[in-house]
């Protein structure tokens, strides 16, 4: 079980990152990604103070990952933060995208595509051509198992599926009843219109490209 969409205190989570690490560390995970919220004003801050968390794990199960969750973020400088966020240090580039429960740009799902973020969180209503241009792309659809950004997934999960974009699921956790075990996982993508066996391909797909510890 893995993770790739999560808050710590650095942002609007509960948990410092010392603390998230082992509640998921306790429930069997193999990786975590914490994604603070970012934009231009706290981006180095973030990834600074995540990747001296990193050196205090290093070696260790679940494996770190540093990320960031660019937010609400206009979006003609959507591509070229991606790019800065990496230079900084991210090693998971999310966008948070145009759920339906939240009043995000038009026009956020195609920046963050264009820029080639690694995940494109909770897509809500996105386009066909969209989730074609992120199959060619290489970014990676959430389907979301947090309340509200939830609503559309089984809509994001049928357009991958005709256009051949990669999924993920995550939780977008914010506090420790938020993370998933892997059973309830399974649920979610399962209701969101895959079976057992597509979640399972999902997660190996998404394992391969994300992770660096076997499973």
């Amino acid at each position: 079980m893995f993770d790739l969409h999560c808050h710590s205190v650095f942002s609007d989570g509960e948990l410092i990152p010392a603390e998230l690490w082992r509640r998921v560390q306790a429930l069997g995970y193999q990786a975590i990604a914490i994604t603070d919220h970012v934009d231009h004003s706290n981006f180095e801050h973030i990834l600074q103070s995540l990747l001296k968390f990193k050196k205090s794990v290093q070696g260790l199960i679940p494996e770190f990952i540093v990320g960031v969750e660019i937010t609400h973020v206009p979006p003609d400088l959507i591509p070229p933060l991606i790019k800065e966020c990496r230079k900084a240090g991210a090693e998971i580039v999310v966008v948070h995208g145009e759920t339906i429960v939240e009043p995000v740009t038009e026009g956020t799902n195609l920046a963050a595509i264009l820029g080639e973020a690694d995940i494109l969180a909770h897509p809500g209503l996105i386009k066909p051509e969209e989730v074609k241009l992120a199959a060619q792309k290489g970014t990676f659809l959430e389907i979301s198992g947090r309340k509200g950004h939830c609503l559309a997934n089984g809509h994001v999960v049928s357009l991958a599926k005709t256009y051949g974009a990669n999924l993920v699921i995550n939780s977008d956790g914010h506090s420790p009843s938020d993370f998933m075990s892997k059973e309830l996982a399974l649920k979610v993508g399962i209701g969101a219109g895959l079976s057992a066996e597509e979640v399972q391909k999902v997660w190996k797909i998404a394992q391969k490209r994300f992770l660096k510890t076997s499973s």
